[in-house]
Parts: C-alpha cells; structure tokens; sequence
C-alpha cells in the first residue's frame, strides 16, 4: 500500500484510512486499513475505500459547518464521493447472540451511503464520521493501477488533510454471474413511500431506478408482481396492488392484458435482469389462500375478486387459472428464456399441517406447471424427500441435510431467522460476515442465492409503512437491515447501504472465482477460498484481511496467461 499511513491529525483533526470492510462508529476508534490490503477491482466493479475523520475534541470547538473533501489524481473523474450516514437501530440482535456480532446495543449506526457529489461532510462534534469512495471503470483502456490523492479542507477553506490512495483497477473483464441472485423488489413500497400512482410514468420510473440498484449489488432475478405478491401480509389485510396482467371477466370467459407485464420485462432485459420469478400463486406460510387478485368484470374498475376470503382449494381459482396460466405462459415463451422462469407455489411451508396444505395448493396448479421450474423457500428436509418441493430454496442454516443429498439442483436463502452461525447482512454484524456469502456459494456448489427485503420499507406483515431512515427494523420485528438493502433518496433516486455495497462485492468474488476455474481448473478456485476444503455455510471467515487477500490472489490467477 504505497504512500499511505493510517492514521493522521491536522489542526487536532483526526483522519483514518479505512477499507471498504470497516464500519466508522461515531464512538469507537475506526480500524485502520492494514498494509497488505489492495483496493482492487475488475472492469466495471468498484474499488471502495473510506476516510475517517473526526474534529478536534476541543470543547471551545464551535465550527458547525461543513468540510469538503476532493480527489486529485489522473483517474479522479472515475470516483464518486459518499457520506456515510448513521441510522438509528433499535433491534440489533437477539438475546443470547453468537459472537460474531460488530454491534448489538440501540444506537446509531453506520449504514447509508448518501451521494456527495459536491464533497460536503457533515461535522459531528466529539464523533467519528466516515466518507466512502468508489473508483470504478467499464473502459479498459481506462485500467491500471491509479495513485489518487483524498484532500479535505476545512469549512475556512484551509487544507486539513491529504491522503495518498492507490487504487487497482484491472483490465480483467469477469463472466455473468453463474448463478441465480434473487432479490425481492417491492413495487408497492415505491408507490407508497413516494406517494405515487401505481404504474404511472413517475412510478415506471422508480421502479426503472431501484431495478439497476438491483442489478448493481448482484441481483440477477427479481420477483415479477403479475398479481400482488402474497407475501409478509397480515390475514385479512391487503397490501396496494401492483398487479402487472390486466384481468377482464366476460360472459364468455377471461381476457387479459400483458402490457405492464411486457414493460415490465422490457426493464428487466435493460437492467441486466435475467431471471424471473413469478409471484407465489398462494399465500405464505401455508397455502391455505389465494392472492389478492383483482378483476375487471363487465368493463367495470378493478375489484379485488380473490384474496383471504378465497380458500386455495375453490373451484373459481382454478377455473381462473385454468385461462390464465397458460396466457401467461406464453407471454413469457415469447419474451424471456423459460429456463430462467420460474414460479413459486406458496413461501415457507412447515409442519406436517403445512405439508398436507401445500400439497392440496400444488395439486391445483400441477398440470398447468409442468414443463416450468417450481421452486419454493423451506428449512424442512421433508418437504423435499416427500416430493412436495423439488427445487428447494433452503434456509442456510438448515442446507447441511440437502448438501449431503444433493439435489439436482438447489438454491439457499437468509433472512431474520438466520442470525446464528451463518452470514448474513444485519446492521450489527461486521461486514465480513455479509461478503462472505460470495466464497460459501463458490465452495458450496449451489444454484443459486434468495433474499427476500430489497426495499421492504414496511412493519412486520406491512400493517404500515414506516420511514427506513428512521426505521430499520420493520417496527421492531426483524434485526436493523434485514428489510431492506437500499434507502429511498429523496429525489427518488436509490440510495445504497453498506451492505449494499459489501454483497455485490460478495457476487463479484463469485464471478472471478468463476473465471479462475474456467481458466486454471476448480481445483485453483477452490484453493483461494477453501485451500482445506471446509467451507460451510455456518462457517463464515470474519477476518476482513482474508477476503482482501483471496481478492489479490483472484487478481493475479487471472492476471497471468
């Protein structure tokens, strides 16, 4: 790490080179970058790093106004400036936690990355504050290792400190990602937080900006809402429809309309989006009942004509999808790869009640799904040995049984249950914990990776929607950033987390894991990130410098001939 130093102070100002791994509490002294640590990044990946800084902690120091920061260097015009906002947390982790927990005590927190285009840094008396730079290029003719220069001047316009960086920013251009990265986007959250009409042109054009946010923290498939998705919904209450097929009843049956659905699509293939997921044609934990479906009937308004009053069983729903299911089938023949479809029967069934349920839902819609890929969530190794779900999405800290099976094929997903043992990307673990994820999929060999809270900016079984700047943790019900990964900028522009950043850092280990095994044989892969073949998923490596020393290993397989 060439002409950098750790930690420095000017006029009592403190300043501090972080990686992209540290979380600056405003309280605790920030962990300096370590010396073997490169910032590195393939084509089109961001290099990221920090600068810590904290004002004099002088009591007669009254200056509330803001400080600037620069980047000077030939390759500054490919870094963007962010500040790193607290959050308040008030559920961090459960009682009787494991240790590998950062923070677990109600607080303010970092997380939000605010864009700060024109260098503006909040001053916080007596408190540490971070600014986060990404260096990132598409060109190759624009990589190569870049010696960039952080200046911060004080709010009297004096230079209060200037940091040496380099930044690698290699030529080597990585393969799509390998595997599915599911991420569920709330249509309805953009509507609501907004205050926009549902599929209006403001409303496309939210959704157009948090689909590439998807896409940039290494989502490759999104939950498609051709009806409202069933899902973290109080019985007997409905979320806003966003109902991409317009459904028509008329005396001689149904019509339907697919031009949301195709625009829909249409965005998908334009963000990079290659995968498809139909939403759950019954609702969750169960399959005891339909979705909240809404009909046009005799060229009247929408009315809701399914949902919590409907058992998944009655004769209507079928008849419904009897005309529907194979309309929407052919829609999606004729616009998307049905390899990369699939639809979902109902989310995490359990118990042997939940079992016989879901099998009474599934054999409703059997026949109209063959030849279509079923997946669903679960964490019961039954509901795969009975045949109920043949594709399962496995809860990481329940896939042991299936990883010793090994099914044909085989997803895994973590959410707010998952806080024991596993990675996972709660606000109060270290980051390391949330980039692990990208070496335990590699090692693991599955298919694929689900997620369920992109932008759930709701309260538990969205009673009410709550502001995530102010609210972390759905009301108090899930650990502070389960629900959502990203904020809603003000001008509705998407605003990353942290962690945001950290998992697509994650997919992008993944994608250059990928190319070394192209390139020199799984063996070498597997070597950079399970040299003694023991990854597991309740096994994540907490250690920051380990995953920037697998990253200069992936960088040099690749790197030579």
């Amino acid at each position: 790490m060439s002409g950098r130093s750790g930690q420095s102070m000017t006029a009592n100002w403190t300043f501090v080179l972080c990686d992209a791994l540290a979380k600056v509490h405003p309280a605790r002294e920030p962990r300096v970058v370590s010396a073997d640590t490169r910032f590195q990044a393939f084509l089109g990946e961001n290099a990221s790093f920090q600068l810590a800084y904290r004002p004099p902690m002088d009591h007669e120091y009254r200056e509330p106004s803001p400080a600037r920061v620069r980047v000077e260097g030939d390759a500054a015009d490919l870094v963007t400036v962010s500040c790193v906002d607290l959050v308040p947390c008030t559920f961090l982790a459960r009682p009787g936690h494991d240790d590998g927990y950062e923070f677990d005590q109600p607080g303010l927190y970092p997380d939000v990355l605010r864009p700060a285009p024109d260098g503006e840094l909040p001053v916080l008396f007596g408190s540490w504050s971070s600014v986060w730079f990404d260096a990132s290029t598409a060109d190759a003719a624009r990589a190569g290792v870049h010696e960039l220069t952080v200046v911060v001047t004080g709010p009297d316009g004096s230079e209060l400190h200037r940091q040496a960086v380099t930044v690698e920013l290699t030529g080597v251009e990585l393969p799509p990602l390998g595997i599915v990265s599911s991420h569920w986007m709330h249509l309805d959250a953009l509507a609501d937080h907004y205050g926009v009409e549902v599929f209006s042109e403001k409303h496309w054009g939210l959704v157009d900006r948090f689909m590439a946010s998807a896409a940039e923290m290494g989502a490759t498939s999104l939950l498609a809402p051709v009806w409202t998705p069933p899902l973290d919904t109080a019985v007997d209450t409905y979320r806003t429809v966003v109902q991409l097929i317009d459904i028509a009843e008329t005396s001689d049956g149904y019509e339907f309309g697919f031009d949301r659905l195709r625009r829909w699509l249409e965005l998908c293939r334009r963000n990079g989006i290659v995968g498809v997921e139909v939403a759950h044609l019954f609702t969750q934990w169960g399959a005891e009942k339909t979705p909240g479906i809404v009909v046009r009937r005799n060229g009247s308004e929408p009315e809701r004509v399914f949902g919590w009053d409907v058992d998944a069983t009655d004769a209507r729903y079928r008849t419904l999808l009897e005309a529907l299911l194979p309309a929407l089938q052919a829609v999606l023949d004729e616009e998307w790869d049905r390899e990369h479809v699939v639809f979902h029967v109902s989310d995490e069934p359990s118990g042997e009640k939940g079992l016989a349920t879901y099998l009474a839902a599934k054999a409703v819609v059997d026949d109209l799904l063959k030849g279509w890929t079923v997946v669903d969530a679960l964490s019961e190794y039954s509901f795969y040995t009975s045949g109920a779900v043949p594709v399962p999405i496995v809860a990481t800290d329940h896939v042991e049984p299936f990883l010793a099976q090994r099914p044909e094929r085989l997803f895994v997903y973590y959410c707010v249950s998952q806080d024991r043992d596993v990675a996972n990307r709660f606000i109060g673990m270290p980051s390391a914990r949330n980039r692990a994820i990208g070496h335990q999929l590699f090692a693991s060999g599955v298919d694929g990776f689900l997620h369920w809270g992109f932008n759930f900016w709701y309260t538990w079984h969205a009673t009410r929607r709550i502001d995530p700047f102010r609210d972390t943790a759905a009301g108090g019900a899930f650990p502070s950033g389960d629900p959502f990964a990203v904020y809603p900028g003000p001008d509705g522009t998407p605003w990353p987390s942290i962690r945001h950043r950290v998992f697509a850092q994650a997919m992008w280990d993944y994608r250059a894991l990928q190319a070394v095994r192209a390139r020199h044989g799984a063996d070498a892969a597997l070597n950079i990130v399970d040299p003694e073949r023991n990854v597991r998923f309740d096994r994540p490596v907490l250690e920051p410098d380990h995953y920037y020393a697998a990253r200069r290993r992936m960088v040099e397989a690749l790197s030579r001939g």
